[in-house]
């Protein structure tokens, strides 16, 4: 049975990617990673998880097939950087880095050691915008992303909350080539970021993506407008079809796990079938790096 790990024990990976990884146990040995022993093994008892490690090094001596890295974002490229350097494939938390040189220099690594870097943009593995992706002869494209009053600086928030909504607007693009690139940022009176606004434009499409800090509502919202149709889907979980004199409302089943219908489950278990097999990255190198880069070009 392969070994896999996970080092960061936080909100992000106890409320979406242990409750996955506790349904895996007969197909792989998880290791967990913490410093905090008493978390540790409160997760152990929680779901049945029998690997618990206080250090990276730790890990690293278990000789683990891949690791998710959920640590804080400042931590990534060094820890990135050991676990390829020990031969060993990674799967990580957005952003990789917010360094953009760094973002370059990992997936580089990477790729000389022909290891999967994967970058967890789950919002590209969500039932709805899968349906959205497919759409064709695209002109429109609009990705919302608001919350009710969040104090951060324009490069936390646009790292933090904007890269999943400009991933998802590249997602939602395909393989157009972007021609130009608008980005826009207000801020408050202590220099927080307010509202961030990203136009790009193709030959033939133009995709809007905005930020709102301070909307006093948490919404997400992605639109696509074809030659024919208009498609919208609502916080993961609501699609929305306009046609000609015909709209459509379509849930997410009621019985649906969230985590599926976010995207977590389905990203999961395809990274994981990717390292067994070595197949494909489910997250391109090329299309994260764009990614990253015009989230760091919308911070200047």
């Amino acid at each position: 049975m392969e070994k896999i790990g996970v080092i960061g024990l936080g909100n992000i990976a106890q409320k979406a990617y242990l409750p996955v990884m506790a349904t895996l146990q007969d197909q792989f040995e998880w290791h967990l990673t913490t410093r905090n022993v008493d978390k540790g093994n409160q997760l152990l008892g929680k779901y049945g998880f029998k690997h618990l490690h206080q250090t990276l090094d730790q890990l690293i001596a278990e000789q683990p097939l891949a690791v998710f890295v959920h640590t804080p974002t400042k931590t990534h490229a060094k820890i990135i950087e050991q676990l390829l350097n020990a031969n060993i494939n990674v799967f990580v938390d957005k952003p990789v880095s917010d360094d953009f040189e760094q973002v370059v220099k990992l997936y580089n690594l990477a790729k000389s050691k022909k290891l999967l870097l994967t970058c967890g943009f789950n919002r590209r593995f969500a039932p709805f915008y899968d349906e959205l992706h497919e759409l064709t002869d695209k002109r429109t494209i609009n990705v919302i992303k608001t919350r009710e009053k969040v104090q951060q600086t324009p490069k936390d928030a646009i790292f933090d909350l904007a890269i999943h909504s400009i991933d998802t607007a590249l997602y939602l693009l395909g393989d157009q080539k972007i021609e130009d690139m608008n980005s826009r940022i207000i801020t408050d009176s202590e220099g927080n970021l307010a509202q961030h606004y990203l136009t790009l434009d193709t030959k033939m499409t133009r995709v809007n993506v905005t930020t709102n800090m301070e909307s006093g509502v948490n919404l997400e919202q992605a639109l696509v407008q074809t030659t024919t149709l208009r498609e919208s889907v609502t916080n993961l979980t609501t699609l929305d079809k306009i046609q000609s004199n015909s709209q459509q409302q379509v849930q997410r089943p009621d019985w649906e796990n969230t985590l599926y219908s976010r995207g977590f489950e389905p990203m999961i278990k395809t990274f994981l079938n990717a390292v067994v097999t070595k197949g494909a990255n489910p997250v391109s190198p090329e299309s994260a790096i764009l990614t990253h880069k015009i989230c760091s070009e919308s911070c200047k």
